[in-house]
């Protein structure tokens, strides 16, 4: 039985690891992390290191080390009701509800915002416009796939990162200022690595490796590696070159922004950090570029996200076809998109600060599965721990007057006052860790007890 890839496999399932993970939408995230960390950029950008590409790579590994057959068959493990509720909400979450209007929002930020004169009153009605045509076109290449979409992706890669390389050396060639004279802001001011470390969470990169990962893992099955252990070592070894470009790029982005401080103010978003950062160095026909790059970036991620959810929806409730998923996922990105990206990432966030833990011991129990047998009670055991503390996230990241109208204020004082990294946006970690042990203790006591009867 093979055991590792060849050299040229090794760089096929790193370029398609890249091309999973990294997008236009990944971008805007470390720009706007460096103009708000300023000089603390190096411990935040570790913390978003870790969480927007170690965890993605480790995502995929799990699901080779499992030989779960995808998602559903490894949340499955706590529970067939909870499979579907997980998998659906990861789906929800990397598709219509968050992502794929992201990407069209994204698009319009970056681009036709930045020439629409500021204070237009019809900027609600340029983004309704812009964001019916994004995903009407979507949509017909979700419906009608052909190679078009394939020979786009295979010039945009190339062209994005040739832009963002052009970006780079003139900002660095001429910095707005010194990374060292950049004051952090809010959170990065205080705890800089836990700040970058929840930054990391909007990337989605580490959601979507648990629903696309097993693309990857295929892949590598079908060169020939087939056991399970084998499978995840020459995933993480194929990773390895792109998990690294993608902090190379990271660094760069964050150093961007930092440097950006010293010509203009934090923005409201990545989005608009990026395209004032694209138009102040490279002026108006960069900001063009920039635009047209992004836009059908994000429109062939687009595609690709309804395509999978409709794919997977219409496999698990067999009463409506992918045609009709297609539809229903495109119309309602199209209502969320309208809220504007800055919105979209704000409300985004309590459901991040949910699923990312469940996430993260579904990857972490998944890896060290075989050390347990994989036993069903150890994983319900962390996962209902994680689950509860998880919720306590949630409401925590949720805006103040939603907070007050819902009457948490006590509750959520009581809770960070006495749970441990609480206050850090962690709290689900002690809890996650208290779960282990019982649900280990179980595991082996029931072990012993089957060994002496």
């Amino acid at each position: 039985m093979k055991k590792s890839l060849s050299k040229s496999e090794y760089v096929y399932i790193a370029s398609m690891l890249f091309g999973m993970f990294f997008g236009a939408g990944n971008l805007i995230f470390p720009v706007y992390m460096g103009q708000m960390a300023g000089r603390n950029m190096w411990p935040a950008l570790i913390g978003f290191i870790i969480t927007g590409v170690g965890l993605p790579l480790l995502g995929v590994a799990a699901l080779g080390i499992s030989r779960s057959s995808g998602l559903f068959e490894l949340s499955s493990h706590i529970g067939r009701p909870y499979g579907y509720f997980f998998t659906c909400a990861l789906y929800l979450t990397i598709g219509p509800f968050f992502a794929i209007p992201r990407c069209a929002t994204t698009s319009f930020t970056v681009g036709i915002e930045q020439i629409i004169p500021q204070g237009s009153d019809k900027l609600s009605l340029y983004l309704l416009l812009f964001s019916l045509a994004f995903f009407v076109a979507a949509l017909l290449f979700s419906l009608y796939p052909g190679k078009i979409m394939v020979w786009v992706g295979k010039i945009l890669n190339p062209a994005f990162l040739l832009f963002l390389g052009i970006l780079v050396v003139v900002t660095l060639v001429n910095p707005g200022a010194a990374i060292a004279e950049v004051e952090p802001a809010g959170d990065y001011a205080t705890v800089p690595f836990f700040e970058g470390f929840i930054e990391g969470y909007n990337t989605l990169d580490a959601l979507a490796s648990l629903a696309f990962g097993i693309v990857v893992v295929n892949v590598i099955r079908g060169l020939g590696v087939e056991d399970g252990d084998a499978v995840a070592s020459n995933t993480v070894r194929a990773g390895i070159f792109s998990c690294l470009l993608m902090a190379v790029i990271y660094f760069f982005v964050t150093l961007i922004g930092v440097h950006s401080r010293g010509v203009m103010a934090s923005a409201e978003n990545g989005g608009v950090a990026l395209a004032q950062i694209a138009k102040h160095y490279l002026g108006a026909p960069g900001l063009i570029v920039l635009a047209a790059t992004v836009t059908l970036a994000c429109l062939k991620t687009s595609v690709g996200l309804i395509t999978s959810c409709a794919e997977t929806f219409a496999g698990m409730f067999k009463g409506l076809s992918y045609r009709a998923w297609a539809i229903i996922f495109s119309v309602v990105a199209f209502g969320f998109a309208n809220f504007g990206l800055s919105n979209i990432i704000s409300y985004s966030l309590p459901v991040l600060m949910f699923l990312y833990p469940l996430a993260i011991v579904l990857i972490v129990l998944s890896l060290c599965g075989k050390f347990f047998g994989h036993d069903r009670r150890v994983y319900r055991w962390v996962i209902g721990f994680t689950f509860f503390a998880a919720l306590y996230d949630l409401c925590a990241s949720l805006q103040g007057n939603v907070i007050s109208a819902l009457h948490l204020n006590g509750v959520l004082d009581f809770v960070r006052a006495n749970l441990p990294l609480a206050h850090l946006g962690l709290g689900w970690v002690c809890p996650a860790a208290l779960g282990l042990v019982i649900g280990l203790a179980v595991h082996f006591i029931g072990k012993k007890k089957a060994k002496a009867a």
